[in-house]
Protein backbone atom coordinates (compact mmCIF):
# COMPACT_ATOMS: atom_id res chain seq x y z
CA UNK A 1 0.00 0.00 0.00
CA UNK A 2 1.34 3.42 -0.96
CA UNK A 3 2.14 5.71 1.94
CA UNK A 4 0.83 9.27 2.11
CA UNK A 5 3.61 11.87 2.26
CA UNK A 6 3.50 15.23 4.04
CA UNK A 7 5.74 18.26 4.55
CA UNK A 8 6.59 18.72 8.23
CA UNK A 9 9.53 21.15 8.20
CA UNK A 10 11.21 23.73 5.96
CA UNK A 11 14.36 25.81 5.90
CA UNK A 12 15.53 28.44 3.43
CA UNK A 13 18.52 30.60 2.56
CA UNK A 14 17.48 33.17 -0.03
CA UNK A 15 18.16 36.61 -1.49
CA UNK A 16 15.17 37.98 0.46
CA UNK A 17 15.72 36.31 3.82
CA UNK A 18 17.50 33.49 5.58
CA UNK A 19 14.55 32.05 7.45
CA UNK A 20 11.03 31.02 6.48
CA UNK A 21 9.27 34.02 8.04
CA UNK A 22 11.39 36.72 6.39
CA UNK A 23 11.43 34.82 3.09
CA UNK A 24 7.63 34.50 3.03
CA UNK A 25 7.04 38.10 4.10
CA UNK A 26 9.47 39.28 1.42
CA UNK A 27 7.58 37.36 -1.25
CA UNK A 28 4.20 38.71 -0.17
CA UNK A 29 5.54 42.26 -0.04
CA UNK A 30 7.11 41.84 -3.49
CA UNK A 31 10.49 42.90 -2.10
CA UNK A 32 13.03 42.23 -4.85
CA UNK A 33 16.27 40.53 -3.82
CA UNK A 34 18.12 41.76 -6.91
CA UNK A 35 20.95 44.29 -6.59
CA UNK A 36 24.44 44.98 -7.88
CA UNK A 37 26.88 42.08 -7.62
CA UNK A 38 29.26 42.40 -4.66
CA UNK A 39 31.07 39.04 -4.83
CA UNK A 40 33.42 40.08 -7.64
CA UNK A 41 34.32 43.08 -9.80
CA UNK A 42 31.89 43.39 -12.73
CA UNK A 43 33.67 46.25 -14.48
CA UNK A 44 34.27 44.20 -17.63
CA UNK A 45 30.89 42.45 -17.56
CA UNK A 46 27.75 43.24 -19.54
CA UNK A 47 25.73 41.96 -16.56
CA UNK A 48 26.28 43.66 -13.23
CA UNK A 49 23.27 42.47 -11.23
CA UNK A 50 22.23 39.32 -9.38
CA UNK A 51 20.14 38.16 -6.44
CA UNK A 52 22.79 37.48 -3.82
CA UNK A 53 22.17 35.96 -0.41
CA UNK A 54 22.75 38.69 2.16
CA UNK A 55 23.88 38.53 5.79
CA UNK A 56 24.61 34.82 5.73
CA UNK A 57 26.98 33.84 8.53
CA UNK A 58 28.08 30.20 8.23
CA UNK A 59 29.41 30.29 11.81
CA UNK A 60 25.79 30.31 12.97
CA UNK A 61 25.49 26.75 11.66
CA UNK A 62 28.97 25.26 11.18
CA UNK A 63 32.11 24.97 13.31
CA UNK A 64 34.57 27.66 12.31
CA UNK A 65 37.38 25.23 11.39
CA UNK A 66 35.05 23.35 9.02
CA UNK A 67 33.82 26.38 7.06
CA UNK A 68 36.94 26.71 4.90
CA UNK A 69 36.53 23.06 3.86
CA UNK A 70 33.02 23.62 2.48
CA UNK A 71 31.95 25.42 -0.69
CA UNK A 72 29.26 28.03 -0.24
CA UNK A 73 26.57 25.79 -1.80
CA UNK A 74 27.21 23.15 0.86
CA UNK A 75 27.21 25.74 3.64
CA UNK A 76 23.77 26.83 2.46
CA UNK A 77 22.50 23.23 2.50
CA UNK A 78 23.76 22.57 6.02
CA UNK A 79 22.13 25.77 7.29
CA UNK A 80 18.78 25.17 5.58
CA UNK A 81 18.72 21.53 6.71
CA UNK A 82 19.33 22.50 10.32
CA UNK A 83 16.48 25.02 10.12
CA UNK A 84 14.16 22.48 8.50
CA UNK A 85 14.90 19.81 11.11
CA UNK A 86 14.37 22.30 13.93
CA UNK A 87 11.11 23.42 12.30
CA UNK A 88 9.92 19.82 12.09
CA UNK A 89 11.04 19.06 15.66
CA UNK A 90 12.52 15.82 14.35
CA UNK A 91 15.36 14.22 16.31
CA UNK A 92 17.59 11.76 14.47
CA UNK A 93 18.92 9.05 16.76
CA UNK A 94 20.12 5.45 16.74
CA UNK A 95 16.56 4.18 16.60
CA UNK A 96 15.43 6.03 13.47
CA UNK A 97 18.66 7.01 11.64
CA UNK A 98 18.43 4.22 9.06
CA UNK A 99 14.91 5.35 8.11
CA UNK A 100 15.88 9.01 7.52
CA UNK A 101 17.41 9.82 4.14
CA UNK A 102 18.96 12.85 2.46
CA UNK A 103 18.36 13.86 -1.15
CA UNK A 104 19.71 17.36 -1.84
CA UNK A 105 20.83 18.31 -5.34
CA UNK A 106 22.79 21.11 -6.98
CA UNK A 107 22.72 22.10 -10.61
CA UNK A 108 26.36 23.15 -10.81
CA UNK A 109 28.04 22.40 -7.47
CA UNK A 110 31.21 24.06 -6.22
CA UNK A 111 32.07 26.35 -9.11
CA UNK A 112 33.45 29.00 -6.74
CA UNK A 113 35.92 26.42 -5.42
CA UNK A 114 36.89 25.36 -8.95
CA UNK A 115 37.64 28.96 -9.94
CA UNK A 116 39.65 29.64 -6.78
CA UNK A 117 41.72 26.46 -6.98
CA UNK A 118 42.36 26.91 -10.71
CA UNK A 119 43.89 30.26 -9.85
CA UNK A 120 46.05 28.53 -7.23
CA UNK A 121 47.20 26.03 -9.88
CA UNK A 122 48.16 28.79 -12.32
CA UNK A 123 49.84 31.04 -9.76
CA UNK A 124 51.47 28.57 -7.34
CA UNK A 125 51.52 25.19 -9.08
CA UNK A 126 49.79 21.82 -8.54
CA UNK A 127 51.34 21.09 -5.14
CA UNK A 128 49.48 24.02 -3.63
CA UNK A 129 46.00 22.79 -4.63
CA UNK A 130 43.90 22.19 -1.53
CA UNK A 131 43.44 18.54 -0.49
CA UNK A 132 39.80 19.48 0.09
CA UNK A 133 39.37 20.67 -3.51
CA UNK A 134 37.56 17.60 -4.86
CA UNK A 135 35.27 17.02 -1.84
CA UNK A 136 34.40 20.72 -1.88
CA UNK A 137 33.37 20.94 -5.52
CA UNK A 138 31.39 17.75 -6.23
CA UNK A 139 27.64 18.32 -6.43
CA UNK A 140 26.68 15.43 -4.15
CA UNK A 141 28.65 16.84 -1.22
CA UNK A 142 25.75 18.95 0.07
CA UNK A 143 23.74 15.76 0.51
CA UNK A 144 26.75 13.90 1.91
CA UNK A 145 27.65 16.57 4.44
CA UNK A 146 24.07 16.93 5.66
CA UNK A 147 23.94 13.18 6.19
CA UNK A 148 27.24 13.19 8.11
CA UNK A 149 26.27 16.14 10.30
CA UNK A 150 22.73 14.94 11.08
CA UNK A 151 23.43 11.22 11.34
CA UNK A 152 20.80 10.35 8.71
CA UNK A 153 21.72 6.88 7.36
CA UNK A 154 18.83 6.21 4.97
CA UNK A 155 18.84 6.69 1.16
CA UNK A 156 21.40 9.33 0.24
CA UNK A 157 21.87 10.75 -3.24
CA UNK A 158 21.89 13.99 -5.20
CA UNK A 159 20.08 14.75 -8.47
CA UNK A 160 21.75 17.03 -11.00
CA UNK A 161 19.34 18.27 -13.65
CA UNK A 162 20.16 21.97 -14.06
CA UNK A 163 17.23 24.19 -13.10
CA UNK A 164 14.94 21.20 -12.51
CA UNK A 165 17.20 19.78 -9.78
CA UNK A 166 15.26 20.97 -6.73
CA UNK A 167 11.93 19.71 -8.02
CA UNK A 168 13.41 16.36 -9.07
CA UNK A 169 14.82 16.06 -5.53
CA UNK A 170 11.45 16.64 -3.88
CA UNK A 171 9.65 14.37 -6.33
CA UNK A 172 12.14 11.52 -6.02
CA UNK A 173 12.21 11.81 -2.22
CA UNK A 174 8.42 11.69 -2.19
CA UNK A 175 8.49 8.44 -4.19
CA UNK A 176 11.06 6.93 -1.80
CA UNK A 177 8.75 7.49 1.15
CA UNK A 178 5.63 6.49 -0.78
CA UNK A 179 7.10 3.07 -1.61
CA UNK A 180 8.50 2.55 1.89
CA UNK A 181 12.26 3.06 1.37
CA UNK A 182 12.35 5.67 4.15
CA UNK A 183 10.07 7.25 6.74
CA UNK A 184 11.63 10.71 6.44
CA UNK A 185 13.63 12.48 3.71
CA UNK A 186 15.62 15.69 4.08
CA UNK A 187 15.32 17.00 0.54
CA UNK A 188 15.83 20.07 -1.62
CA UNK A 189 18.31 21.96 -3.76
CA UNK A 190 21.20 24.36 -3.24
CA UNK A 191 23.25 26.66 -5.47
CA UNK A 192 25.95 29.31 -5.10
CA UNK A 193 27.32 30.25 -8.51
CA UNK A 194 27.32 34.04 -8.62
CA UNK A 195 30.93 33.81 -9.77
CA UNK A 196 32.97 35.40 -12.57
CA UNK A 197 32.84 32.29 -14.75
CA UNK A 198 29.14 31.53 -14.29
CA UNK A 199 27.92 35.08 -14.81
CA UNK A 200 30.24 35.45 -17.80
CA UNK A 201 29.05 32.16 -19.26
CA UNK A 202 25.34 32.85 -18.91
CA UNK A 203 25.88 36.39 -20.22
CA UNK A 204 27.72 34.99 -23.25
CA UNK A 205 24.60 32.89 -23.97
CA UNK A 206 22.53 36.10 -23.77
CA UNK A 207 20.38 34.40 -21.15
CA UNK A 208 20.70 37.11 -18.48
CA UNK A 209 18.92 40.43 -18.13
CA UNK A 210 21.12 43.46 -18.79
CA UNK A 211 18.75 45.91 -17.10
CA UNK A 212 21.68 47.05 -14.97
CA UNK A 213 20.33 50.54 -14.39
CA UNK A 214 17.33 49.27 -12.40
CA UNK A 215 18.19 45.95 -10.73
CA UNK A 216 14.98 45.50 -8.75
CA UNK A 217 12.93 45.73 -11.97
CA UNK A 218 15.09 43.37 -14.04
CA UNK A 219 13.33 40.07 -13.33
CA UNK A 220 9.91 40.36 -15.00
CA UNK A 221 8.45 36.95 -15.89
CA UNK A 222 5.66 36.82 -18.48
CA UNK A 223 5.94 40.58 -19.06
CA UNK A 224 6.30 42.04 -22.54
CA UNK A 225 9.65 43.78 -21.93
CA UNK A 226 11.49 40.90 -20.24
CA UNK A 227 15.06 40.51 -21.46
CA UNK A 228 16.45 37.50 -19.60
CA UNK A 229 16.71 35.95 -16.17
CA UNK A 230 18.55 37.28 -13.13
CA UNK A 231 20.92 34.82 -11.49
CA UNK A 232 20.26 34.09 -7.84
CA UNK A 233 21.69 31.83 -5.16
CA UNK A 234 20.36 30.06 -2.10
CA UNK A 235 18.90 26.84 -0.80
CA UNK A 236 15.56 25.29 0.07
CA UNK A 237 15.18 22.17 2.22
CA UNK A 238 11.96 20.36 3.09
CA UNK A 239 11.35 17.55 5.55
CA UNK A 240 9.11 15.01 3.86
CA UNK A 241 7.60 12.37 6.06
CA UNK A 242 5.16 9.51 5.79
CA UNK A 243 1.82 10.61 7.21
CA UNK A 244 1.78 7.72 9.67
CA UNK A 245 5.22 8.67 11.01
CA UNK A 246 4.26 12.35 11.26
CA UNK A 247 1.02 11.63 13.10
CA UNK A 248 2.70 9.20 15.46
CA UNK A 249 5.07 11.88 16.70
CA UNK A 250 2.53 14.70 16.61
CA UNK A 251 4.32 16.70 13.91
CA UNK A 252 2.95 19.87 12.34
CA UNK A 253 1.90 19.42 8.71
CA UNK A 254 2.25 22.17 6.11
CA UNK A 255 0.84 20.30 3.12
CA UNK A 256 0.58 16.86 1.53
CA UNK A 257 2.63 15.89 -1.54
CA UNK A 258 0.33 14.00 -3.90
CA UNK A 259 1.89 13.99 -7.37
CA UNK A 260 5.11 14.11 -9.36
CA UNK A 261 5.84 14.10 -13.07
CA UNK A 262 9.20 14.07 -14.88
CA UNK A 263 9.81 14.15 -18.63
CA UNK A 264 12.47 14.91 -21.21
CA UNK A 265 12.11 17.22 -24.21
CA UNK A 266 14.61 15.34 -26.43
CA UNK A 267 14.82 18.60 -28.35
CA UNK A 268 17.61 21.12 -27.65
CA UNK A 269 20.41 21.89 -25.19
CA UNK A 270 18.86 25.11 -23.88
CA UNK A 271 15.59 25.89 -25.66
CA UNK A 272 12.32 24.31 -24.48
CA UNK A 273 10.42 21.97 -26.79
CA UNK A 274 7.99 23.67 -29.19
CA UNK A 275 4.81 24.83 -27.46
CA UNK A 276 6.22 23.47 -24.19
CA UNK A 277 5.02 19.97 -24.95
CA UNK A 278 7.53 18.35 -22.56
CA UNK A 279 6.46 20.56 -19.69
CA UNK A 280 2.80 19.87 -20.50
CA UNK A 281 3.45 16.13 -20.29
CA UNK A 282 5.17 16.54 -16.91
CA UNK A 283 2.12 18.37 -15.55
CA UNK A 284 -0.27 15.76 -16.96
CA UNK A 285 1.74 12.92 -15.42
CA UNK A 286 1.88 14.67 -12.04
CA UNK A 287 -1.88 15.31 -12.07
CA UNK A 288 -2.61 11.71 -13.04
CA UNK A 289 -0.36 10.39 -10.29
CA UNK A 290 -2.09 12.72 -7.82
CA UNK A 291 -5.38 11.06 -8.81
CA UNK A 292 -7.11 14.39 -9.34
CA UNK A 293 -8.74 16.19 -12.25
CA UNK A 294 -6.96 19.16 -13.88
CA UNK A 295 -9.87 21.37 -12.80
CA UNK A 296 -8.99 20.72 -9.15
CA UNK A 297 -5.67 22.60 -9.42
CA UNK A 298 -5.95 26.18 -8.12
CA UNK A 299 -2.41 27.59 -8.29
CA UNK A 300 0.78 27.05 -10.29
CA UNK A 301 4.13 28.36 -9.17
CA UNK A 302 5.58 28.64 -12.65
CA UNK A 303 9.18 28.11 -13.71
CA UNK A 304 8.75 31.64 -15.12
CA UNK A 305 12.35 32.64 -15.68
CA UNK A 306 11.80 36.00 -17.45
CA UNK A 307 13.33 34.74 -20.69
CA UNK A 308 11.43 35.10 -23.93
CA UNK A 309 11.01 31.46 -24.94
CA UNK A 310 10.55 29.97 -21.46
CA UNK A 311 7.65 32.20 -20.48
CA UNK A 312 5.94 31.90 -23.84
CA UNK A 313 6.26 28.12 -24.04
CA UNK A 314 5.42 27.53 -20.37
CA UNK A 315 2.21 29.49 -20.91
CA UNK A 316 1.46 27.25 -23.90
CA UNK A 317 2.31 24.18 -21.80
CA UNK A 318 -0.17 25.20 -19.11
CA UNK A 319 -2.85 25.61 -21.75
CA UNK A 320 -1.90 22.23 -23.20
CA UNK A 321 -2.22 20.53 -19.82
CA UNK A 322 -5.30 22.34 -18.54
CA UNK A 323 -7.30 23.44 -21.57
CA UNK A 324 -9.86 26.14 -20.75
CA UNK A 325 -9.17 25.73 -17.02
CA UNK A 326 -5.81 27.44 -17.65
CA UNK A 327 -7.64 30.78 -17.67
CA UNK A 328 -9.08 30.11 -14.20
CA UNK A 329 -5.73 29.20 -12.67
CA UNK A 330 -3.63 31.52 -10.56
CA UNK A 331 -0.09 31.45 -11.97
CA UNK A 332 2.82 33.35 -10.46
CA UNK A 333 6.58 33.35 -10.75
CA UNK A 334 8.40 34.08 -7.51
CA UNK A 335 11.63 34.36 -9.53
CA UNK A 336 10.46 37.93 -10.12
CA UNK A 337 11.41 38.50 -6.46
CA UNK A 338 14.20 35.98 -5.77
CA UNK A 339 15.89 35.80 -9.14
CA UNK A 340 16.61 32.35 -10.57
CA UNK A 341 18.25 30.09 -8.00
CA UNK A 342 19.12 27.49 -10.66
CA UNK A 343 19.38 24.06 -8.96
CA UNK A 344 17.83 25.46 -5.78
CA UNK A 345 14.87 27.10 -7.52
CA UNK A 346 12.48 24.14 -7.50
CA UNK A 347 13.14 23.41 -3.83
CA UNK A 348 12.52 27.00 -2.77
CA UNK A 349 9.40 27.07 -4.94
CA UNK A 350 8.23 23.81 -3.36
CA UNK A 351 8.35 25.70 -0.06
CA UNK A 352 6.31 28.47 -1.69
CA UNK A 353 3.42 26.22 -2.70
CA UNK A 354 3.35 24.57 0.73
CA UNK A 355 3.10 28.00 2.38
CA UNK A 356 0.51 29.21 -0.13
CA UNK A 357 -1.67 26.19 0.66
CA UNK A 358 -1.29 26.58 4.43
CA UNK A 359 -1.78 30.35 4.53
CA UNK A 360 -4.27 30.92 1.72
CA UNK A 361 -2.17 33.64 0.07
CA UNK A 362 -0.67 33.62 -3.44
CA UNK A 363 2.62 35.52 -3.83
CA UNK A 364 2.71 37.88 -6.81
CA UNK A 365 4.65 38.15 -10.04
CA UNK A 366 6.25 41.57 -9.55
CA UNK A 367 7.46 43.97 -12.25
CA UNK A 368 4.44 43.11 -14.37
CA UNK A 369 3.73 46.34 -16.28
CA UNK A 370 2.93 45.51 -19.90
CA UNK A 371 1.02 42.42 -20.98
CA UNK A 372 2.57 40.12 -23.57
CA UNK A 373 -0.05 38.81 -26.05
CA UNK A 374 1.71 35.42 -25.96
CA UNK A 375 1.37 35.25 -22.17
CA UNK A 376 -2.29 35.77 -21.39
CA UNK A 377 -2.99 33.93 -18.12
CA UNK A 378 -3.61 35.34 -14.62
CA UNK A 379 -0.07 35.86 -13.34
CA UNK A 380 -1.17 37.47 -10.03
CA UNK A 381 0.49 40.73 -11.08
CA UNK A 382 2.38 42.88 -8.57
CA UNK A 383 0.26 42.22 -5.50
CA UNK A 384 -0.23 39.11 -3.34
CA UNK A 385 -3.74 37.70 -3.46
CA UNK A 386 -5.63 36.15 -0.58
CA UNK A 387 -7.38 33.04 -1.79
CA UNK A 388 -8.12 29.78 -0.08
CA UNK A 389 -6.64 27.11 -2.35
CA UNK A 390 -6.73 23.33 -2.08
CA UNK A 391 -4.27 22.12 -4.74
CA UNK A 392 -1.05 23.73 -5.98
CA UNK A 393 1.55 22.72 -8.53
CA UNK A 394 5.16 23.78 -9.12
CA UNK A 395 7.05 23.52 -12.42
CA UNK A 396 10.80 23.41 -13.05
CA UNK A 397 12.40 23.20 -16.48
CA UNK A 398 16.13 22.66 -16.95
CA UNK A 399 18.76 22.96 -19.68
CA UNK A 400 19.06 19.61 -21.41
CA UNK A 401 15.29 19.31 -21.67
CA UNK A 402 14.58 18.25 -18.08
CA UNK A 403 11.01 18.92 -16.90
CA UNK A 404 9.69 18.26 -13.40
CA UNK A 405 6.36 18.99 -11.71
CA UNK A 406 5.24 18.39 -8.15
CA UNK A 407 1.68 18.64 -6.83
CA UNK A 408 0.71 19.39 -3.23
CA UNK A 409 -2.66 19.74 -1.58
CA UNK A 410 -3.99 21.27 1.59
CA UNK A 411 -3.66 18.62 4.27
CA UNK A 412 -6.84 16.91 5.39
CA UNK A 413 -6.86 14.04 7.88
Amino acid sequence: MKKRVVVTGMGVISPIGNDIASFWNGLLEGKSGVDYITQFDTSDYSVKIAAEVKNFNPEDFIEKKEIRRLDRFTQFAIAASQMALADSKLSINDENAERVGVYIGSGIGGLKTIEEQHNVLLEKGPKRISPFFIPMLISNMASGQVSILTGAKGPNSAPVSACATGTHAIGDAYLMIERGDADVMITGGTEATITPLAVGGFASMRALSTRNEEPTRASRPFERDRDGFVMGEGCGVLILESLDHALERGAQIYAEVIGYGATGDAHHLTAPAPEGEGAARAMKIAIKRANIQPEEVDYINAHGTSTDLNDKFETMAIKGAFGEHAYKLLVSSTKSVTGHLLGAAGAVEGIVIALALKNGIIPPTINYENADPDCDLDYVPNKARKQNIKVALSNSLGFGGHNATIVMKKYEA
